[in-house]
């Protein structure tokens, strides 16, 4: 099988790192800039203009798996690619919450609705995709935030602190779901949603959706696991599904984009859109996944005062 890896954030990166660590699949890695790092490891990067469809198609030739960590027009246009050059199968740059608790309009869509309906299209073409959910991933809470791995830069909430809990300050925002209890996330780190992708590969299941997680524990417990790490307690501030509203119309008055996109996402997670019952791929790939007390303290390890 070869795969083309469309992207070279940290989690491409990591994808890259267990194909290469399992040795039985060809791959390569699409850039739009040369990456001496990567090239350095002995990968291949080809330089990609995602603009030009006969530059894509060409260096798709003999793929049979793409996995996008692309997104927008970029990923739009690599679909039309990958169907042009005969790729058996796309795994779209959608790893977040499970397809079932999607909203119809989302304020937190980057483009993934417009890419799973364009999939959608190609499925009667002989391309299939599979979407890789993993709900929150756990370098929200990583020091300097989840930009600190090239992901989300774009999104209005990458920055240290950005969602549910600031480790540094140790503030927190708890969002509570209708029922009056602290909401539930799944999650998971970028180095096992690489190594969830690629075990993956070869199963002989491909459903519409694998679902994964590394942990699954309440906001109120996330926080509780941070207040241990740090040895103090943490600010905390509770939010219902009113209080979170008047936030955000706060946020839209003044015209706060960032503040925007952080109530949307305590919303989305009051509304329990990151996580889910049935980790379907947990138990069907032969590792462990670290938890997320364990990664927590070693990130943070010689961090602070």
């Amino acid at each position: 099988m070869r795969i083309a890896i469309a992207g070279t954030n940290r989690l491409a990166y990591w994808v890259a790192y267990y194909l290469a660590d399992e040795g039985q699949h060809q791959f390569i890695l699409l850039s739009r800039t040369p990456k001496p790092p990567l090239t350095a490891r002995g990968w291949q990067v080809i330089i990609v203009d995602y603009s030009n469809q006969d530059n894509l198609i060409f260096n798709l030739a003999g793929i049979d798996v793409v996995v996008s960590i692309v997104s927008g027009n970029a990923q739009l246009s690599l679909i039309d690619a990958a169907l042009n050059a005969g790729v058996e199968r796309f795994i779209p740059s959608d790893y977040g919450g499970s397809l079932s608790r999607r909203l119809p309009v989302d304020p937190l869509d980057r483009g993934q609705s417009a890419a799973l309906s364009r999939l959608q299209q190609c499925e009667s073409r002989g391309m299939a995709h599979t979407v890789f959910a993993c709900g929150i991933l756990y370098e929200r809470f990583f020091p300097g935030g989840i930009r600190s791995a090239n992901i989300g830069q774009s999104s209005g909430a990458s920055e240290e602190g950005d969602y549910l809990a600031n480790i540094r300050s140790m503030r927190s925002q708890i969002p509570y779901d209708a029922s009056g209890h602290p909401a539930m996330i799944s999650m998971t780190a970028i180095q096992d949603v690489g190594h969830f992708i690629v075990a993956a590969l070869d199963l002989p299941q491909r459903p519409r959706e694998f679902r994964m997680r590394g942990d699954r524990m309440s906001a109120s417990d996330l926080v509780r696991l941070a207040e241990v790490m740090r040895g103090s307690d943490f600010e905390r501030a509770q939010h219902n599904a009113a209080t979170l509203r008047d936030r955000l119309t706060l946020a839209r008055s003044s015209h706060n984009t960032q503040e925007t996109i952080r109530v949307h996402l305590l919303i989305a997670t009051g509304e329990g859109r990151f996580d889910f019952d049935d980790a379907n791929l947990n138990g069907m790939v032969d590792f462990t996944p670290v938890r997320f007390q364990a990664w927590l303290s070693t990130v943070w390890a010689g961090k602070l005062p």
